[in-house]
């Protein structure tokens, strides 16, 4: 990570491309899931916020290719974030300086980072030689604007300085021996009263002050402040709630990335005359014998994909229908299957049904049960969030923007490449089920606080537009109960831990599937663990484990007869002790979670889709 270069004049003769100071160093995957565009990062005893991406030095930067994706998010490609290269002069990703007030801790001054005048590469106190503090408060909205703590304004409340500059100078000191906020006290030289933090967390307290959010957005270089309506927040500087990241994923399913497609799209070759593609090959023969393609296919390809090319984001969002057929799709792929056909290299998706029978699982509610045995999952960066984290199905108008320029026709991703079991209800079954009263009404709860959240949240004009809608019913939340449960026994008995799994579901009026995958590329990814826990014999013994211990919780009957529970009050009978996983599982946040529809209620009121397993 580097800063931006200096924005001074270079005089004749000094190298155009400056040597940039190297602040650390973390892994690609974080730049796109924990320190992505917009997030906040301490290094040694400085913070930093990560840059936008039409900042980055992409000269190195691998792209990505996954067509459905790119498709929805109106892009033209992805690309893996950057690694410097010292030996060549190349940087990668930059950041900016964030909070830009510290504070010494022996002599307690609060100001400004270049008001203390450091020398280059060091941020010490010149007067006590102290290592300096970044400012440990900051001030965001939920739409991702950030600023430092207003905190001249917060120690002069009341006073008639309040109109203007006093001229004196700010003092940081944290007294007695409690870590609240009373004992941190900010101090002016004018002579007004101390100020504690007390009180700072609360955004009634800054609005009465008159406080507002000025819309400034420190990690996009040279963008100027917007327009904005939301009362801010103080945050602390390493809070999660200062940085959500807003994820899209796709799976490769065939035809994309496969034989001829994948050929094109690695070797660039969308839209590529005829002769030049020829060309392309003959110095290269061997190429096309490894991928499984012919010339002719190649090129009939080539003209396909370029009429169909996803055009650059002009307004930054996509159609939501077109999310829905990305599911639709890879839905359709997996229970159709795809035999392997090719070396890893040209098929990254393997999908076969299993070869005893699937009587031990029908009898639980199964009627499919897919091995995949090799899938790659592209996970891009859209934008990110402040303050509030995201919900399902909320308008993407909190979303803010990862660059200024509107030029930048990629997003930051990762890829994983792994393997999983994919698993489909019985139709037949779970649309009886799902019309029971009890379970309508069972769910329904969870779906008006869900609504009422989304309607909280949705400004009254584009609340009247378009009124927020909720995914929540009773196979949505049948399906994403029963993915936790089976990726927490696995965890106990397949050997891998729960964060190395992931759910994808599959939810509408025409799907009713999960598939459970590895999440992570290292020595949990590819293995076969997981294909193995796919056998119809082995998972129906899962299964009824699975349930047998969702039945009971530690913390029944509290858990079990809870009228809500979780984040946001979206889940019902879900805590920590039961259902719960960690974050990098889960793709709807925890939320949306209750295992009274998978075994019931012990009253039998409430009938769950597995009732009588044993």
């Amino acid at each position: 990570m580097t800063p931006p270069p200096s924005s001074r004049r270079r005089s004749v003769g000094v190298p155009s491309r400056p040597r940039a100071r190297k602040l650390g160093a973390v892994r690609r995957s974080q730049l796109v899931t924990t320190y992505g565009v917009g997030a906040m990062i301490a290094i040694d005893n400085e913070s930093f916020i990560v840059a936008g991406i039409d900042s980055w030095n992409i000269e190195d930067a691998p792209e990505i290719f996954e067509r459905r994706l790119a498709t929805v998010l109106r892009v033209k490609s992805f690309r893996l974030p950057p690694a410097p290269d010292p030996d060549r002069g190349i940087d990668g990703v930059r950041v900016r300086r964030f909070p830009d007030f510290y504070s010494c801790p022996k002599c307690h001054v609060l100001q400004s980072f270049s008001a203390f005048n450091c020398l280059p590469g060091r941020a010490s106190c010149p007067t006590c030689q102290e290592d300096l503090v970044p400012s440990r408060f900051v001030l965001a909205c939920d739409d991702g604007h950030i600023e430092d703590f207003p905190y001249w304004k917060w120690v002069h409340r009341g006073s008639e300085q309040t109109r203007g500059l006093c001229g004196g100078k700010l003092t940081l000191q944290t007294e007695g021996n409690t870590a609240s906020l009373r004992s941190v006290v900010v101090r002016c030289s004018c002579g007004v009263p101390d100020v504690s933090m007390e009180g700072a967390f609360r955004v009634k307290a800054l609005r009465e002050l008159g406080i507002r959010c000025e819309g400034r957005r420190p990690w996009l270089v040279g963008a100027k402040p917007q327009p904005c309506t939301r009362h801010p927040r103080a945050m602390q500087r390493g809070s999660s709630s200062a940085w959500h990241p807003v994820m899209r994923s796709a799976l490769s399913i065939p035809p994309w990335g496969q034989g001829a497609r994948g050929l094109v799209e690695r070797e660039k070759l969308i839209g590529a005359p005829e002769e030049a593609i020829r060309w392309h090959f003959e110095k290269r023969p061997g190429l096309l014998k490894r991928a499984g393609a012919t010339i002719e296919e190649v090129i009939e390809r080539a003209r396909e994909m370029s009429e169909d090319a996803p055009a650059p984001s002009e307004s930054g969002e996509a159609p939501v229908d077109l999310h829905a057929l990305l599911r639709k799709e890879e839905y359709e792929s997996l229970c159709r299957g795809n035999p392997e056909q090719h070396t890893s290299e040209w098929q990254p998706f393997v999908c076969e049904g299993p070869e005893s029978d699937l009587a031990p699982v029908k009898e639980l509610g199964l009627s499919e049960i897919m091995s995949v045995k090799r899938l790659r999952e592209v996970r891009a960066l859209e934008g990110f969030t402040r303050g509030l984290a995201p919900l399902e199905s909320e308008p993407e108008q909190r979303l803010a923007e990862l660059q200024l320029s509107r030029d930048v026709n990629w997003l930051p991703a990762i890829e994983v490449k792994g393997e999983g079991v994919f698993l489909k209800l019985d139709a037949d079954r779970l649309r009886e089920w799902e019309m029971k009263p009890a379970v309508i009404e069972q769910v329904g709860q969870m779906r008006k606080s869900h609504l009422d959240l989304l309607e909280e949240r949705t400004p009254p004009q584009s609340r009247k537009a378009s009124p927020p809608k909720s995914p929540v019913s009773p196979r949505f939340v049948l399906l994403h109960s029963l993915a936790h449960v089976l990726i927490n026994e696995w965890s106990l008995d397949g050997g891998y831990p729960a964060s190395a799994l992931r759910e994808r579901l599959y939810a509408s009026d025409t799907m009713a599937g999960i598939l459970v995958y590895t999440a992570t590329s290292d020595s949990a990814g590819s293995l076969g663990g997981v294909v193995a826990q796919g056998d119809p014999e082995r998972l129906a013994a899962t299964l009824r484990s699975a349930l047998a211990r969702a039945a009971w919780c530690s913390n029944d009957p509290l858990c079990m007869e809870s009228g809500a529970s979780g984040a946001d009050s979206v889940n019902l009978a879900a805590c920590h002790a039961c259902v719960l996983l960690p974050e990098t599982s889960c793709e709807l946040n925890n939320s949306f979670l209750d295992r009274t529809l998978l075994v019931g209620t012990p009253s039998g009121e409430i009938t769950g889709y597995f009732h009588g397993v044993s």
